[in-house]
C-alpha cells in the first residue's frame, strides 16, 4: 500500500463526538483496516459518569488509514439482559481467527463502584463475534486487555484497580484459557498497557494520564522505565493536550501510535482530582503519529509531517 498524508484530528466518532480507546486491526475479508473504540457519548445530559458507562464498541474502516468511515457498533455482544457496559477492545489475530478481550460491565452505573471483568469473544470476520468467557483474573476490578506472544503461548497486561492501578499480568497456551500471573508495573499508577516490539526491543506504553509512560524490556517480564512521550501538546487540531489511552502499529520499519485527546479542556484540567467532564469537555477525537527509537527509549513529535504507511504484509504479528 502506497504512504498517505492524514489530517488531524484522524477521526471523530459521527454520533456521539467522544471515540476512545482506539485499536487498530487489518481486516483480511474486507481488505481493509478497522478501528475499534470505546463509543463514549458527549453533548447529552447524564448522572454522575453515565455517559462513560452504557458504550458499545465503535467500528470504522479505512482502504489506508487516511479517510476513516464509521461502520456502526458491535452487535450481539451482551450475555446478560439489558443495556452493559463495554471498554477498551483489544483484538488479536491468532491463525486466521480473531480474539477479542474486551472490559464488561454490567448495566450503566452512575459512579465508579462497579464490577469490572475482562471478557472474551471470537470471530470469523471482525464483525459477528460469540462470547466466550469471564476470565478469572487478579480482582474483580479489572480493564484495559493487552495480549502479545510469550514462551510459545500468550501473556496479558491489564489494568487492576484493585491493586492500585497497577499493570497486572495472566497466562495462556491457547487463548481460551488463562491463569493469573501477578504485578508487572507498580511505579505509578496507570491505565492503558500496550506492548509491542520495535527497532529491536520489547516496549510498553501505559497511560499515565500524565502523558504515555514508555517501558522497554529484553525478556517481556522486567521492565526499565525509559521515559515519558505526548504529554505536551502540539499544534495540530484537536491535538493540544496530552494523548491518552494508546494503541501501536507496527509495519515493518515504521511504528504509528493511535491515540486519544479531550481537545476541550487542559493538562491541569484533566490531573485536578475529582475533576468531572461537562458535556463539552467530553468531546474527544482520535489522533495518529509517527514512534522513533533511539536505542533506549521511544521518540514522538506529534507535530512531525509524515507519510502513514499502513502495509498488511509487513505487520509485526
Amino acid at each position: 500500500m502506497k504512504a498517505v498524508k492524514v489530517e488531524a484530528p484522524l477521526f471523530r466518532d459521527p454520533i456521539y463526538d467522544a471515540p476512545t480507546d482506539p485499536v487498530v486491526i487489518w481486516n483480511s475479508h474486507t481488505r481493509e483496516w478497522w478501528m475499534y473504540y470505546t463509543q463514549r457519548r458527549s453533548g447529552r445530559n447524564s448522572i454522575g459518569v453515565a455517559h462513560i458507562h452504557g458504550t458499545g464498541i465503535g467500528v470504522a474502516s479505512s482502504k489506508d488509514g487516511s479517510r476513516w468511515l464509521y461502520r456502526g457498533t458491535l452487535p450481539n455482544l451482551d450475555f446478560e439482559i439489558g443495556t452493559n457496559t463495554f471498554w477498551a477492545p483489544e483484538i488479536i489475530n491468532a491463525g486466521g481467527k480473531y480474539h477479542m478481550y474486551v472490559t464488561y460491565i454490567t448495566g450503566v452505573p452512575t459512579d465508579w463502584n462497579w464490577e469490572r471483568h475482562i471478557v472474551h469473544y471470537t470471530s470469523g470476520d471482525l464483525w459477528n463475534w460469540t462470547f466466550q468467557s469471564i476470565l478469572p483474573l487478579s480482582s474483580d476490578r479489572v480493564i484495559d486487555a493487552c495480549v502479545y506472544p510469550f514462551g510459545g503461548g500468550y501473556k496479558m497486561w491489564y489494568k487492576d484497580e484493585m491493586h492500585d492501578s497497577h499493570t497486572y499480568t495472566a497466562y495462556s497456551s491457547d487463548l481460551y484459557n488463562w491463569t493469573a500471573g501477578g504485578p508487572e508495573i507498580t511505579d505509578v499508577s496507570h491505565e492503558g498497557p500496550n506492548v509491542f516490539s520495535f527497532g529491536g526491543h520489547n516496549w510498553m506504553i501505559t497511560d499515565e494520564w500524565h502523558g504515555l509512560g514508555v517501558y522497554r524490556s529484553e525478556d517481556l517480564c522486567n521492565w526499565e522505565k525509559s521515559g515519558v512521550i505526548l504529554y505536551e501538546g502540539g499544534n495540530r487540531p484537536g491535538d493540544g493536550v496530552m494523548a491518552n489511552h494508546a494503541d501501536v502499529v507496527v509495519c515493518g520499519d515504521n511504528a504509528y501510535i493511535f491515540y486519544f485527546t479531550h481537545p476541550l479542556f487542559s493538562n491541569e484540567d484533566r490531573r485536578k482530582s475529582g475533576f468531572v467532564e461537562g458535556e463539552t469537555e467530553s468531546r474527544t477525537c482520535i489522533q495518529v503519529a509517527r514512534l522513533h527509537t533511539d536505542g533506549n527509549t521511544l521518540i514522538c513529535d506529534r507535530d512531525e509531517d509524515f507519510m502513514l504507511e499502513l502495509d498488511p504484509k509487513k505487520i509485526e504479528w
